[in-house]
């Protein structure tokens, strides 16, 4: 049987290497990477095939907000499971919507990790009932009410970039379009959803989960 390839994503050394070394052990895994940072992460994304990323929240510097959208911009269909010692409700509900397969607290036992892993390398969603599953089920909610409401592809990236928190000259510069063409593009959403303002649409999107879900 084939196994499946985990990328790790930490900032945490000791953390990192010493869950690398439980899944290793593992015959049903194949480590194809340990990451400390975002950049090498993706490196590694692009260079080789992954089955699913171990992705933690807090990266010292960065989240692993803008990674989801980096990685998934680059092509990355794989699964990922978020792997960290607490977040918000807001960023367990931006982390839903960018795509993520599971929450995972950190205290969780290492036969508790092995059990969400292999749920969601079989293609399962993972809620830790204390890291995200009323952001998850809020946003099943939102879904089953949706109908009606079709965003196109590039309003789809323009929504997601205003979530991570993005200027209009960095969505315009992430995803190779004019400031104008941005602009343009927001007032289409602020159209569609019946708001005035990015902070409006920022919310409404977070109530209605807007973005559609990636295959």
């Amino acid at each position: 049987m084939p196994r499946t390839r985990l990328l790790l994503l930490d900032d945490h050394v000791l953390f990192r290497e010493s869950l690398g070394r439980l899944l290793a052990s593992e015959p049903e895994f194949e480590i194809a990477g340990l990451c400390g940072s975002p950049a090498e992460a993706l490196q590694i994304l692009r260079a080789s095939s992954v089955d699913l990323v171990l992705l933690d929240f807090d990266l010292g510097a960065e989240t692993a907000a803008r990674f989801l959208a980096a990685a998934s911009g680059g092509g990355y269909r794989g699964k990922i499971l978020m792997v960290t010692a607490g977040m918000s409700t807001l960023d367990s509900a931006l982390a839903w919507q960018s795509g993520i397969s599971g929450i995972l607290l950190k205290h969780s036992s290492p036969a508790r990790l092995l059990e969400a892993i292999r749920a969601v390398a079989a293609g399962n969603v993972w809620i830790d009932e204390k890291a995200g599953a009323p952001a998850a089920r809020s946003s099943a909610r939102a879904n089953a009410s949706r109908e009606g409401m079709h965003l196109t592809a590039r309003e789809q990236q323009v929504l997601r970039s205003v979530l991570e928190g993005l200027s209009n000259k960095e969505i315009a510069f992430q995803i190779g379009v004019s400031q104008s063409s941005v602009k343009a593009t927001l007032q289409q959403l602020f159209d569609k959803t019946g708001v005035r303002t990015r902070s409006q649409l920022v919310r409404i999107a977070i109530e209605q989960s807007l973005e559609a879900p990636r295959s």
